[in-house]
């Protein structure tokens, strides 16, 4: 009976042993990120609209912007083809998470995100400011996000970004607008249902640029919002393929290359 025992004992540590390897196989045979990628010729970027880091040319449904430009030097990296996929700011986590695509393009990193995917290591830096129209009576001369939460006035804001976590969060009193992209937001002024626009820096300061004589920005002191601004990855990324990314992100930075895309987008939005 001892002796049927250990066999029996011996047989179940060959089998747990046995099994060990095959999980370990497997494990090693998973294909990485950026091989999938090369395997299937594209790198597919998630498209949301946030001037000037990702644009669309209604005309010619061409993508411009810093990102845009990033996600095609990336994929050159990889030698494979750039695949820009339209997407809403509401859907642009949901869509990476379902592998709608591989990269989502100018998500600025929050706690609440880092949840659900993984972010690569900062692009650039963003905070959040406030545009309105010079001849608004509802205020002469706002000095701080106190004059604009009260009842009576419109804030317009990107669904689903970054912002409007924040600005639900803040607003009290006011009415808060929620629209599909930085030019609706824009329109909304433009056309009086909107008396502020909440959106980043970038994206005002281009917006005062165009319209000088309409509008103001204001920029809370300290800084509203500030945060750096990704590539999403899915959440079960490793840590050798974040670092392929974060590594070419890097290197773009520390060449001037970044402020140079960075530039040169500002240019072709304010020409």
């Amino acid at each position: 009976m001892i002796y049927q025992l250990r066999k029996t004992l011996g047989l179940a540590v060959a089998a747990m042993a046995l099994g060990l390897s095959f999980a370990g196989g497997a494990s090693a045979q998973e294909e990485s990120v950026w091989t999938t990628v090369q395997k299937s010729g594209e790198l597919r970027c998630g498209a949301g609209e946030a001037p000037p880091y990702v644009m669309k040319d209604p005309a010619t449904s061409e993508y411009t912007g810093f990102f845009v430009d990033m996600c095609r030097e990336f994929a050159k990296v990889l030698q494979v083809e750039p695949v820009f996929v339209d997407t809403s700011w509401d859907n642009m986590v949901a869509g990476l998470q379902a592998n709608k695509w591989d990269l989502a393009m100018s998500l600025t990193a929050t706690p609440q995100r880092a949840l659900a995917i993984t972010f690569s290591a900062p692009v650039s830096a963003t905070e959040t400011t406030f545009a309105y129209n010079k001849e608004n009576p509802k205020f002469a001369a706002a000095k701080s996000f106190a004059d604009f939460d009260v009842a009576g006035v419109t804030i317009a804001v990107t669904s689903g970004t970054a912002q409007d976590k924040v600005l639900t969060d803040l607003a009290k009193n006011a009415t808060i607008m929620r629209l599909g992209a930085t030019s609706e937001l824009q329109l909304s002024l433009m056309s009086r249902r909107s008396d502020v626009v909440f959106d980043t820096s970038a994206a005002n300061d281009i917006f005062a640029t165009a319209n000088p004589d309409a509008l103001i920005v204001l920029r809370p002191e300290p800084a509203l919002d500030k945060r750096g601004v990704s590539f999403g990855l899915r959440r079960d990324t490793s840590a050798a393929d974040l670092q392929v990314i974060n590594l070419f992100i890097e290197d773009s930075i520390a060449s001037g290359h970044v402020d140079a895309l960075i530039k040169q987008a500002l240019a072709e939005v304010v020409k």
